[in-house]
């Protein structure tokens, strides 16, 4: 008997859904009454409206109609159709309306994001300054800053909070999907996008400029020329020497600077 009704909760599971998720219903969308497979397919398609004050997002709490996919039954949401009894996600969240049959991506729900994230509740920590779960390898191992998920991914501009893409948490606290973290350091760009320090270790590439000003005579005209620079690693601001190639920072000896104009000196 027991085996007869786990047959049915797990009747077609992996085999309905869309590409974001592996689940056996539909939502119907509370702000627009439209069914959809998964509510980033209707936000997906509200995207590419033509004009855009008709544009809009689902807002996963007030789904409160879902479609089973096995039976075609409209019904308040709930874990198991109400109807055919097959259980609609291996998965359920009743807080985020979330289904998902693909239980192997370890989701949980975190109170304080207020969200479903994946990756297992144990492999995860809250960052209360931050406003965001991380890995435990970053708890105490990172520079927090506020609401550091709550805004844009610098490169491609999506919301990075609820994203579905990995990302990442850079040296200076910033964080930004993983996979236009690595297409920005393929193109040999070391500086976070958002405050402009370095991303990486910078020690030996400080010391290969450091040899390249040595063997680098500049003329008369600017052997003794000065500049004023401010530090985009220290936020140090020091004079230096002048040199075509580059700009070391008086502080933290860094060469991730730019020139400004000198302080203004009290009276």
């Amino acid at each position: 008997m027991e085996a007869s009704k786990n047959e049915r909760l797990d009747f077609g599971k992996m085999g309905y859904g869309c590409k974001h998720y592996r689940r056996r219903c539909r939502i119907r969308a509370p702000c627009c009454n439209e069914v959809y497979d998964c509510r980033h397919c209707h936000n997906e398609e509200a995207s590419l409206l033509k004009y855009y004050a008709d544009r809009h997002e689902v807002n996963r709490y007030d789904v409160d109609r879902i479609i089973c996919s096995v039976c075609d039954t409209e019904q308040p949401v709930a874990h198991v159709c109400t109807n055919c009894g097959v259980r609609m996600g291996e998965y359920f969240c009743d807080i985020c309306k979330f289904y998902d049959d693909d239980i192997e991506k370890e989701q949980f729900h975190c109170n304080e994001c207020g969200i479903c994230r994946v990756g297992g509740r144990d492999n995860y920590f809250h960052c209360k300054k931050c406003g965001s779960c991380y890995s435990v390898g970053l708890l105490g191992n990172h520079s927090c800053v506020e609401d550091s998920m709550r805004h844009h991914c610098p490169i491609c501009y999506e919301y990075l909070f609820d994203s579905l893409k990995d990302t990442t948490v850079m040296r200076c606290g910033h964080t930004m999907h993983y996979e236009c973290y690595l297409e920005m350091i393929k193109r040999d760009n070391y500086c976070c996008p958002i405050c402009s320090k370095s991303v990486l270790d910078m020690s030996k590439t400080w010391k290969r400029i450091d040899e390249e000003i040595e063997a680098t005579v500049m003329p008369d005209d600017y052997r003794d020329k000065k500049v004023w620079v401010l530090c985009n690693d220290c936020n140090d601001t020091t004079q230096v020497m002048f040199h075509i190639i580059g700009h070391k920072c008086g502080h933290c000896k860094s060469y991730n600077t730019r020139t400004i104009e000198p302080p203004v000196l009290p009276q």
